[in-house]
């Protein structure tokens, strides 16, 4: 069975030398000091590993079954949620009022990170929960607040979104549940929806799903489309569970991985429900729940991986396998340990240097978000540049790196005893759900890049001249850092400026690049991470302040970033300047 050790050492580091958390400035934020971050993580790590990630394997062999239209969970994940409950850590970053610890959303980041890595499928349990809670947070009324958000923070109610149907999944504007008017202000939703990630279980007391459906008056397209909050069970004047709704599981999905997660059918039978936000604008409630879905899903896409890294390099340092081309280096033995070859190191920095500089990108998108909480438009509006980024850019690498971690094993790899596999298939639904990566990068270039007339696009590059110009006379660091990131850079813009020359001529010109850009742009972030990492790294050194050999590591980590994988942002340049001619060449019934 895979283990899993909490990356703790490396998280410190992101959050108090790279973004100096305690310094930020922000109110609350004082408070976080190394002491107090370190108490917070090894309590969530503990969790991880001891009670979460022995789990991983038994939900994913068990799966979940549908009985007497009831959901049961795999064994063990009931005691487990008890224990997370017990914990607060869904609350962690919640509003005190109903109950929440009022911490940075950042710091949900890192303990989040290790609960998905520990057991994807569990953690999502809560993590749909958290994203309900913040849409009836952001859109609904006191009421509504008072009735659900106490018990969604402490989880003794769960949550949902409930958007895809049958025939309708990214084309929102096409759905057919229904929602009527009743004289006591609810509504009666009718209607099937899809792919609900934990839709029914038995786990909590209530499921609070929050559905998109057409009430009458809304017209056609997304413009029509409303958001009502519909629980499993109705709830009484006291605040307790009442009687049953008509809502039921049609069926649960099988998938590929996410198997300890209940995946339903749900049907809505004249349900009862109510308006969340406004009438005919639920798409505008369920996108504060749909963007912090992103980020969490992007968080997944590398997190995924980081136990699979973890279990590869131990491997390879313990595998028998052949000899060192320039000597052996386990003489007493048969064969020199896989970790000597030079394609094995390779995979495994692609690995480790991805990963890291994933982890820096997360907690600084985080930290972008607590900005805009505090009201700083700048950070708000870079971080709906970036979401789609990060949640397609990491999910891609993210399952990719889960692929190199299996290969390493070679053979052993794709038995399911290694459990190796279990991590490529769990990592695969990231680049598909909350809108697949193609609708990201579609997403970042029609949207995005334009928002508020580029005003955010600008101020990233800006953002990463000034820093080069800041650090560009450091002679430890310009030449591996400084320079590659600027080369980087000028890829991106460069790229961008074919859009705006193009893209208004022919839209597909722009289209057709959109996937490339999103990479190309991501590459250039996570060049961006490196670069600040490698200036906290050396300031360390240079202050003989830290584990001497965890920045020297650091740093040659980083290294191999920039040479290695950052230079691919000249191959998506390529590719974008070459246009829609080669994309849409053949007709479509030449395929």
């Amino acid at each position: 069975m895979p283990t899993y050790t909490p990356p703790i050492r490396d998280m410190q580091f992101a959050l108090h030398d790279v973004l100096k958390l305690s310094q930020s400035g922000l109110p609350g934020h004082d408070e976080l000091d190394r002491d107090f971050t370190e108490a917070v993580l090894d309590a969530a790590g503990k969790l991880a590993s001891e009670v979460l990630a022995p789990l991983n394997a038994v939900g994913d062999r068990q799966g979940c079954r549908l009985e007497n239209g009831v959901v049961r969970t795999p064994e063990g994940f009931g005691k487990a949620f008890e224990a997370m409950k017990e914990g607060g850590w869904p609350g962690l970053d919640c509003d005190p009022e109903y109950g929440g610890q009022g911490m940075p959303y950042v710091l949900g980041v890192a303990t989040g990170e290790m609960f998905v890595s520990a057991n994807m499928a569990f953690n999502m349990y809560q993590g749909l929960t958290h994203g309900a809670y913040s849409a009836i947070h952001a859109h609904g009324t006191d009421e509504q607040k008072q009735t659900y958000l106490p018990k969604m923070v402490s989880c003794d109610w769960t949550g949902t979104m409930n958007l895809t149907e049958p025939h309708c999944g990214t084309d929102l504007g096409m759905l057919r549940t229904r929602a009527e008017p009743q004289d006591d202000g609810s509504y009666l939703i009718t209607g099937q929806k899809i792919f609900i990630s934990a839709g029914d279980h038995d786990l909590s007391e209530n499921v609070i799903h929050l559905v998109l459906a057409k009430a009458p008056g809304g017209g056609e397209g997304t413009k029509g489309i409303s958001l009502f909050i519909v629980p499993k069970f109705l709830v009484n004047e006291d605040g307790s569970p009442g009687e049953r709704n008509a809502v039921s599981v049609g069926n649960l999905e099988e998938k590929m991985g996410i198997h300890g997660n209940s995946t339903c059918v749900m049907n809505y039978d004249g349900a009862k429900g109510w308006l969340l936000g406004e009438l005919h604008k639920g798409m505008r409630a369920m996108f504060t729940m749909m963007n912090e879905a992103r980020m969490g899903v992007g968080l997944q896409g590398y997190a995924c991986a980081v136990p699979a890294y973890q279990n590869a390099v131990e491997y390879a340092r313990e595998r028998l396998q052949g000899r060192a081309v320039t000597g052996a280096k386990n003489p007493s033995g048969p064969a020199d340990p896989l970790i000597v070859h030079p394609d094995i190191r390779r995979s495994l920095m692609d690995q480790k240097s991805f990963l890291e500089g994933a982890r820096m990108l997360a907690l600084w998108g985080a930290h972008l978000i607590d900005r805009g909480h505090q009201g700083d438009k700048d950070a708000e509006g870079l971080i709906s540049l970036l979401t789609p980024v990060i949640k397609g850019f990491l999910t891609d690498k993210g399952f990719e790196s889960a692929v190199l971690a299996q290969q390493v094993y070679g053979g052993h790899g794709y038995i399911e005893e290694q459990g190796m596999s279990q991590f490529v298939r769990d990592a695969r639904i990231t680049m598909i759900y909350e809108g697949a990566n193609g609708v990201q990068a579609l997403d970042l270039v029609g949207r995005k890049l334009a928002q508020d007339g580029g005003k955010h696009v600008m101020g990233f590059f800006e953002m990463v001249k000034s820093f080069c110009k800041e650090h560009g006379g450091n002679e430890t660091l310009a030449a591996d850092f400084i320079e590659p990131l600027k080369a980087a850079s000028k890829d991106l813009q460069t790229a961008g400026m074919f859009f705006m020359e193009r893209g208004m001529k022919n839209p597909n010109d722009a289209l057709s690049g959109s996937y490339d850009f999103m990479h190309l742009f991501g590459h250039v972030t996570l060049g961006f991470m490196w670069a600040q990492m490698a200036v906290a790294a050396q300031a360390a050194l240079e202050a003989s302040n830290g584990d001497r050999e965890y920045l020297e590591t650091k740093l040659a980590t980083g290294r191999y970033y920039m040479k290695r994988q950052l230079p691919m942002t000249a191959t998506h340049l390529t590719r974008i300047q070459s246009g829609a001619d080669p994309v849409m060449a053949l007709g479509a019934e030449a395929f």
